[in-house]
């Protein structure tokens, strides 16, 4: 009974450890300066996270401007030339993409993008979290 119980605790540790949390896949990109007027807050600066870590979104996760303020935690997986950084960010919505059609699922402000991929690539496939 003893090695039952002990096996069970060991399991339940292990497994415990073993967890993976996986996100939805996309690709992202970065969009240059003016910022402003967005989508979501117009003209104002305040928007804006410490950082400049914010995004646009595509028609897919702007869900008639609900997407406004969601924040999501994204990582660079893979893009030409090896350009992902070790890193992940939290990064805030505050526009809906500029561009028709959206080039990516997510657009990045150029400060975003540089902190998660080296700027020899435009286009990155990410994982994200709301």
């Amino acid at each position: 009974m003893a090695l039952l119980i002990l096996a069970v605790l060991i399991t339940a540790v292990i497994s415990k450890e073993a967890y993976f949390v996986h996100g939805d896949i996309g690709t992202a990109s970065y969009y240059n300066p003016p910022y402003i007027p967005t989508k979501c807050d117009g003209n104002r600066e305040e928007q804006f996270p410490p950082g400049n870590l914010f995004v646009a979104v595509s028609e897919g996760l702007w869900d008639n401007g609900a997407a406004c303020g969601r924040r999501y935690r994204l990582r660079c997986l893979s893009g030409p030339k090896r350009p992902c950084k070790r890193r992940t960010i939290d990064v805030k919505v505050v526009d809906f993409c500029p561009f028709t059609p959206c080039p990516s699922t997510i657009m990045l402000s150029r400060d975003a993008f540089a902190a998660i991929a080296h700027k020899h690539g435009r286009k990155i496939n990410i994982e994200y979290i709301q």
